[in-house]
């Protein structure tokens, strides 16, 4: 990986569980760009065990999956826009949809790698497919429907 600051480095205010630099107790994905393609890597934690105590907890992994297309498509739409990420005014994204293939179990202590590579924007809308392996492996595949949200979405007004 490159030395290039880490998507979620650069946006402001980011408190996501999952991605966000801004929340101490997060996981603190940390994606960049490697060409074309979204790339990081993370390293579970005992912790974030599933009922087996060998192998990573399903709802960590679609977070993994989720923060790691959410923030692609961010990251696309400030490089569409020919701008640095957290340039003002902020671009932000949600997800509308996402969908998860568990291929096979993902070891505890093994290190995660994530790519994600945009497929569609449409209007407001940034697909992006995902896959998170490890051990040389893809166990788990997803594709992130993103939607584009207005600054009011981010501080607070979560309706409509």
């Amino acid at each position: 990986m490159d030395d290039a600051a880490a998507f979620q480095d650069q946006m402001d205010d980011n408190s996501c569980w999952g991605c966000g630099a801004d929340n101490p107790d997060g996981l603190h994905l940390k994606s960049r760009w490697e060409g074309d393609i979204a790339v990081a890597q993370w390293q579970p934690r005992p912790e974030y065990a599933a009922g087996p105590r060998h192998v990573l907890n399903g709802g960590i992994i679609a977070t993994l999956l989720d923060c790691h297309g959410v923030c692609t498509a961010i990251a696309d739409a400030y490089a569409r826009g020919d701008r640095a990420i957290g340039s003002d005014p902020d671009l932000w994204y949600a997800t509308a949809s996402m969908t998860i293939d568990y291929l096979r179990p993902v070891p505890i202590e093994a290190t995660v790698s994530l790519r994600g590579r945009i497929v569609e924007v449409d209007g407001r809308f940034t697909t992006v497919e995902c896959e998170l392996d490890a051990e040389g492996k893809v166990r788990a595949q997803a594709s992130v429907r993103a939607v584009s949200v207005p600054e009011t979405w981010r501080h607070g007004a979560a309706s409509g």
